[in-house]
């Protein structure tokens, strides 16, 4: 095992570089570095070794809020799906197929691009609005993972167009636009579901106002079995959106019986976007929603690519508190009053070490 000493110097060597995982891949590693290295226990197939399980995310078409009736049975399939597993993909979700290619490839161009023409926007300044590195926790968690990221904050204000990558300049905001549109129409199924107006989550606790981008690219991995693309963690968000290539790896913690919970795969669905509930609404739903933990795993095949929309404004001064209706359960709320900062300081401090943050604010 190295020394604390050695794994710091090992870090900077390796941050220094400014190419990321993709600099080792073209450097031709064969091994990859101990930095990498994940503990056995958090590369199992499940917490208790019980392997996959054929599980299904639920599929939710949207087509169907076209229809009269359609809407309250997509209300209802949004809500199922929310209360028990936390992620479920949707079709027919307004989102061109082109803008979705097209991201995707933009994410890729750029990551292969010659390092020198990458190095400019590798970054670990937070005042920067756009920077692209390689783990956004690389000196606080306990392992690297196998991925670089391009990491955009776009709403409330987007970054200054020279800090974004000329390979995703104009495809970046147009996509933001996109998904933004169609996070209105999901927060407006998500107030439904939790028996409150259509504009609720929206107007009421602003769960519009912030988006980032976090464009994922994962190289392939010549030993798989020792890392992970990103490890167990659940998100600092209200909802993330994520789209993610043919290639697979995202695994989600699903309570497939009462004794025992299993990583189950979420299929690359032709056309789908992955949903899922963040901590934050979980905090708003008062636990009526399930904010799910969740991994990708390392591939020999690759790259993968994926780029996730996290609903939150990082900023915001608005008080996160559980909405506590008069007929919901007992109706004492089981989370103090938090603000999105102060829970961004404990993800910041902690890293995705596999511990959730809601316990911090869970009374």
């Amino acid at each position: 095992m190295a020394s604390d000493h050695e794994r710091l110097r090992a870090l900077k060597a390796f941050d220094g570089t400014k190419a990321g995982v993709k600099g080792l891949v073209d450097a031709g590693v064969t091994t990859i570095p101990a930095i990498f290295h994940h503990p056995p226990d958090s590369l199992a197939d499940a917490p208790h070794h019980h392997g996959h399980h054929q599980f299904a995310i639920p599929v939710i078409d949207l087509a169907g809020l076209a229809k009269p009736s359609g809407r309250a049975s997509v209300v209802g399939a949004v809500r199922a799906a929310a209360e028990t597993v936390g992620f479920f993909q949707v079709t027919n979700h307004d989102v061109p197929e082109p803008a979705m290619s097209e991201i995707l490839a933009a994410v890729r161009r750029f990551n292969e691009e010659p390092a020198e023409a990458k190095a400019p926007y590798y970054s670990r300044d937070p005042e920067r609005r756009a920077r692209y590195q390689c783990n956004f926790d690389l000196f606080r968690s306990p392992t690297a993972c196998w991925r670089d990221t391009l990491y955009m904050e776009m709403a409330p204000e987007p970054p200054p167009p020279e800090q974004i990558p000329p390979a995703c300049r104009a495809i970046v905001p147009e996509y933001a636009g996109l998904v933004q549109r169609l996070g209105r129409t999901l927060f407006g199924l998500l107030s439904e579901a939790m028996g409150l107006r259509r504009g609720y989550l929206e107007e009421e606790a602003g769960c519009l106002e912030g988006l980032s981008v976090g464009c994922h690219y994962y190289p392939a991995c010549p030993e798989p079995h020792r890392t992970l693309g990103n490890a167990r963690h659940s998100d600092p968000s209200f909802l993330t959106v994520l789209l993610q290539d043919a290639v697979g790896g995202l695994q989600v913690l699903v309570d497939v019986d009462e004794r025992r919970p299993a990583w189950v795969d979420v299929p690359a669905e032709a056309c789908a976007l992955v949903v899922n509930v963040g901590d934050y609404l979980q905090i708003l739903s008062n636990d009526r929603f399930r904010s799910v933990e969740h991994r990708v795993v390392a591939n020999t095949a690759g790259p993968r690519v994926s780029v996730a929309c996290f609903f939150r404004a990082d900023a915001s001064t608005r008080v996160l508190a559980p909405i506590v209706a008069g007929g919901d359960g007992d109706g004492r709320a089981r989370y103090r009053s938090t603000t999105v900062p102060e829970m961004l300081r404990h993800y910041g401090a902690k890293g995705l070490d596999g511990v959730s943050a809601l316990q911090r604010v869970r009374i």
